[in-house]
């Protein structure tokens, strides 16, 4: 294009007829093409860039399109396995059904019977559950009372528990007798009667006193053993009970275990003293109980 211009520029210069104005316009023209061939060869440059990353645009998808395909591949593998099993576990199914299906209308009856059975059995258990939870917080609710009306006695020589699924009142022996007595302690009466008021505002128990000794003899006018002293320290508690502070005599059994229900190691003086007392147990009337599990219905 430049040597078109510099032929024409020359044939104009060669003219003698070629003014100074032509030549400003042939010169103007001339930038005018010079930028226009600037611009384009601008815009071929862009375009290369832009296709270089389109290139690389296009390697990069084909290369995820590659990865998608596997992992589709793999993943329809999967589901296919899958279905394998559940078509498995389907045939499975009803191959059992089958099985079910040649079960005898007395056999149906059996199952249904069986059946009707074994939720009786289950609503009978969850009554009993709940009762047995309704007793359990009525001897809470006791055990707190004897704890608050014995606040002010040695802890060691005054236990309150709930064992055997019922509360246990156990006094130690040097609390209540002297050695080898079996008549009570003026000073132990206070104990009693504290008891004994709790006992009166729960008119729904039994009374059950037991004696306990340790393992050395004991003999003497009214008492042949061990089981004698147990039996009469229980029976003198029983009395007291009755005659001092008004427990019905209709709630109290006494009796005596001797030496043979040890709390502790009779080897020793410490668990001497320990098996040496005076258990108050406090039972619900059987007939209460059964009230309370035929109310749990």
């Amino acid at each position: 294009m430049k040597q078109i211009v510099y032929v024409m520029v020359a044939m104009s210069l060669l003219s003698s007829c070629v003014s100074k104005k032509k030549l400003t316009q042939l010169q103007s023209s001339y930038n005018e093409l010079e930028n226009a061939r600037n611009k384009a060869v601008a815009d071929v440059a862009d375009c290369d860039k832009k296709l270089t990353g389109l290139q690389s645009d296009l390697r990069t998808r084909d290369s995820e399109l590659a990865t998608l395909n596997t992992t589709n591949k793999t993943r329809v593998s999967e589901l296919e396995a899958q279905l394998a099993d559940l078509r498995k576990n389907n045939n499975s199914l009803i191959d059992r059904m089958a099985d079910l299906s040649i079960v005898s209308k007395a056999g149906a009856e059996s199952i249904k019977k069986s059946l009707e059975t074994l939720n009786e059995q289950t609503k009978q258990v969850n009554n009993l559950n709940s009762s047995i939870q309704r007793k359990d917080s009525l001897n809470l609710a006791l055990v707190m009372n004897l704890k608050r009306s014995l606040a002010d006695i040695n802890d060691q020589d005054v236990q309150v528990e709930v064992k055997k699924g019922v509360v246990y009142v156990s006094i130690a022996d040097k609390l209540l007798f002297a050695s080898g007595r079996f008549e009570v302690n003026q000073a132990a009466e206070v104990v009693l009667g504290k008891v004994a008021s709790v006992i009166n505002d729960h008119k729904e128990l039994d009374i059950l006193v037991q004696g306990h000794t340790d393992v050395v003899p004991i003999s003497g006018n009214f008492m042949k053993d061990n089981w004698d002293l147990s039996v009469m320290r229980a029976t003198s508690v029983v009395r007291l009970l009755q005659s001092k502070f008004s427990v019905a005599p209709g709630r109290l059994t006494a009796g005596g275990r001797g030496e043979f229900e040890p709390k502790d190691n009779n080897a020793t003086a410490d668990g001497r003293k320990i098996n040496r007392r005076t258990e108050i147990i406090l039972t619900p009337k059987l007939d209460q109980f059964f009230n309370l599990l035929s109310n749990g219905k």
